[in-house]
């Protein structure tokens, strides 16, 4: 996980600000470049996002989830280490 998530996370553990937010907010929470997200964004297998005409944005909810599905123990876990 990010530092910059874990500064902003609760004691409960959730974004304390759950407010939709941009390409670039969600690749610092991330730690990615905007370039990956876009790029995912195309080919799929990253985030969900919302589209608001011509606006991106993440939800921080759905952020958390596909990091959280992307958590391993080891560099040997069988499951898809890839974005």
């Amino acid at each position: 996980m990010s530092i910059f998530i874990e500064q902003n996370m609760s004691q409960s553990g959730t974004l304390i600000n759950n407010q939709a937010c941009d390409t670039r907010a969600a690749a610092a929470l991330l730690g990615l470049a905007e370039q990956t997200l876009r790029k995912l964004r195309t080919t799929g297998g990253g985030p969900p996002f919302v589209k608001l005409g011509r606006a991106v944005r993440y939800r921080p909810s759905d952020l958390e989830a596909w990091l959280s599905a992307r958590l391993m123990t080891s560099t040997s876990d069988q499951r898809s280490a890839s974005l």
